[in-house]
């Protein structure tokens, strides 16, 4: 049986048969690299794990992973990465010489960035005979830790139909394009849920404001033609006064700024995506970069004077 089959007749959140010896390597352990990371292990890959923070190092071998060094990179099939920024992909990627020690082998990325710097590393890529799999993500940690991301994946038939065993096992496959449209739906994407995410803080604060009782707002709303997805899922966190991040706003500021430069690129006018990013911005600018998305109610409940969670 290949691993493709073992894969398909396994439940999202069971672990896979143990006859599954594939070796593959994450790069990048942050909230959501750490839950892939631990799917991967939980699913019965041997994975090997490498990040900057040693502490998030030792949380993945505590688990069962192993560190990732120059000398295992050579038996890995399959090397994900999961990182903040173009620049930091570029320097784990391009800089690193990385390519070199994954020839003939697979490179994932997961990462949210530019669609030109992902279709960069797959022409470097060529040159080492290493298949490139655009493939961004939808979904959080909790999804991501129960193999239930959607992932937005750019890539050719044939590279898609080898990589596929190792993104069945985090996800659910949505195929997009080539390299570098997976890059650029996530873009939108993101754009319409952080945007989603500035109204409905927005709009939740002027409930506040005008002395609607928080839970009673939350669930009206919640029950009528105002509800979102992201309106149900992040102001229960204002309303249990919790903005540990989920997903941070400095990711969302950044991400909203990817759109307006691919915008910009492309001559397509942005203005209310400019103005949303705006908003994002100046709550980065406040301090809030890494508390959750949802953080944006701080601006509000301070030029309001209002407390977001109340019931006065």
């Amino acid at each position: 049986m290949t691993i493709s089959q073992q894969i398909s007749e396994q439940n999202d959140t069971t672990a896979l048969d143990s006859t599954i010896t594939s070796s593959v390597g994450i790069i990048g352990l942050g909230a959501m690299g750490g839950s892939v990371a631990h799917r991967l292990v939980t699913a019965g890959f041997q994975t090997f794990v490498r990040d900057l923070d040693p502490a998030a190092v030792a949380r993945l071998t505590d688990e069962g992973a192993s560190t990732m060094t120059d000398e295992s990179v050579a038996s890995l099939e399959v090397v994900f990465t999961s990182l903040p920024d173009d620049r930091t992909l570029r320097a784990a990627v391009l800089e690193s010489g990385l390519l070199s020690q994954l020839r003939g082998k697979i490179l994932i990325d997961l990462s949210t960035t530019l669609p030109s710097t992902i279709e960069e590393i797959a022409e470097e890529a060529v040159a080492h005979d290493v298949r490139v799999i655009d493939s961004p993500v939808s979904g959080g940690p909790p999804e991501a830790r129960d193999g239930r991301l959607v992932l937005m994946v750019g890539a050719s038939d044939a590279d898609l139909d080898v990589a596929k065993p190792f993104l069945d096992a985090i996800g659910i496959v949505q195929h997009v394009g080539g390299v570098g449209k997976g890059k650029a739906i996530k873009i939108v994407n993101n754009t319409m849920a952080m945007g989603n995410v500035a109204v409905a803080v927005e709009a939740f604060a002027l409930g506040r404001k005008l002395g609607l009782d928080a839970q009673r707002l939350y669930d009206v709303i919640n029950q009528s033609g105002g509800r979102s997805f992201h309106f149900s899922k992040r102001i229960p966190y204002v309303l249990d006064r919790d903005l540990s991040p989920r997903f941070a706003l400095y990711l969302a500021e950044k991400d909203l700024r990817l759109a307006l430069t691919v915008a910009h690129d492309s001559a397509f006018a942005m203005p209310a995506a400019g103005a949303i990013h705006q908003i994002f911005e100046a709550a980065r600018a406040k301090g809030l970069g890494q508390l959750d998305s949802v953080a944006l109610i701080k601006l509000y409940e301070d030029m309001a004077g209002i407390d977001a969670a109340g019931s006065d």
